[in-house]
């Protein structure tokens, strides 16, 4: 139902769990719904389009397990994303594909609250606006997404033709996708297959989860690379399907957790990490104009191998 103040706003509803008992609003809020900014989510709370158990609070408020919360989103409105010249790490570009590099915090496409600093502002400004437009004004040149803290491979197409072609391999499970994530616990077998459908969670709608009710078929190969110890490991995993944070609730529905996930990760980290230890390594596809499989690797970023380093020592 619409609040009465707020014409044709949407409205997400959630309800606090225990691990976020004493959380403040705007910390609680940035975790439940992470395509939004900090500083947006404030402006949500000052413009009193937040409400903890019907009654609008302050960004400091301290949410209670078992509060209701609602929040107002405004409709969207219509705009264009700018060109913004920021660099990009480059793996392949030709006239139908760039392959990038994508650091941590970087948002692939805009939507509330990041209509800036997106991978897709990037390439507006580097391809000279000469990208695919099959997914709308916001997503030009967008096939599929890795989420703001996953770092590694990602390919965007700069005609429709390359883009129908992408999302047909896409679609029939034929693209290559390794990736390489630190997890909590160590592994009793090297190899594994996750058979899990991944909805969303039945009291959370920003979060995914093992839904074999409502969710949607979802497959992840695991290799185990190493094991340090007990307590943590290193693993290849290889989507056959390629649903919104897979590899992330099919590991936790396992008991191995990413390494820094703060949402489906443990309560208490021992490793200071901004978002899950999870990189897009290795990316393979049929190009759309010479029909040749070319096959792409981002390296382990310098966190990454850090973290590898310090878990070796405690192993």
């Amino acid at each position: 139902m619409e609040h009465p103040d707020f014409d044709g706003a949407e409205c997400f509803e959630m309800v606090v769990a225990d691990e976020f008992d004493g959380w403040r609003t705007d910390k609680f809020l940035s975790e439940q719904l992470q395509e939004l900014s900090r500083s947006y989510i404030q402006k949500l709370i000052g413009e009193g389009r937040v409400l903890v158990s019907g009654n609008a609070v302050k960004a400091s408020f301290l949410v209670r397990t078992g509060d209701h919360i609602e929040v107002f989103m405004p409709p969207p409105t219509s705009l264009t994303v700018e060109p913004e010249n920021i660099p990009l790490d480059i793996l392949y570009e030709d006239a139908d594909v760039i392959l990038v590099n994508k650091g941590k915090n970087m948002v692939v496409h805009p939507a509330a609250g990041h209509y800036s600093g997106t991978l897709v502002n990037a390439l507006l400004y580097h391809c000279k606006g000469n990208l695919s437009g099959i997914n709308g004004v916001l997503r030009p040149g967008i096939v599929h997404r890795i989420d703001r803290d996953t770092t590694g491979v990602i390919i965007a197409c700069k005609n429709d033709r390359a883009h129908q072609s992408l999302s047909e391999q896409l679609k029939v499970h034929s693209i290559t996708r390794k990736y390489n994530a630190l997890v909590h616990g160590a592994f009793e077998t090297e190899t594994g297959r996750i058979e899990g459908a991944i909805g969303r969670h039945p009291n959370d709608r920003k979060k995914m989860a093992v839904n074999e009710k409502n969710g949607k078929p979802a497959v992840t190969n695991y290799t185990v690379l190493e094991n340090f110890g007990i307590k943590y490991s290193h693993v290849e995993c290889r989507l056959e399907t390629g649903r919104t944070h897979q590899i992330r609730v099919h590991m936790a529905w396992m008991r191995h957790p990413l390494l820094g996930d703060t949402v489906y990760g443990r309560e208490k980290e021992p490793f200071s990490l901004n978002g899950q230890a999870l990189h897009a390594r290795v990316l393979g596809f049929i190009h759309p104009s010479t029909g040749e499989y070319m096959e792409f690797e981002a390296p382990l970023p310098e966190y990454f191998t850090g973290l590898l380093g310090k878990l070796r020592k405690l192993g």
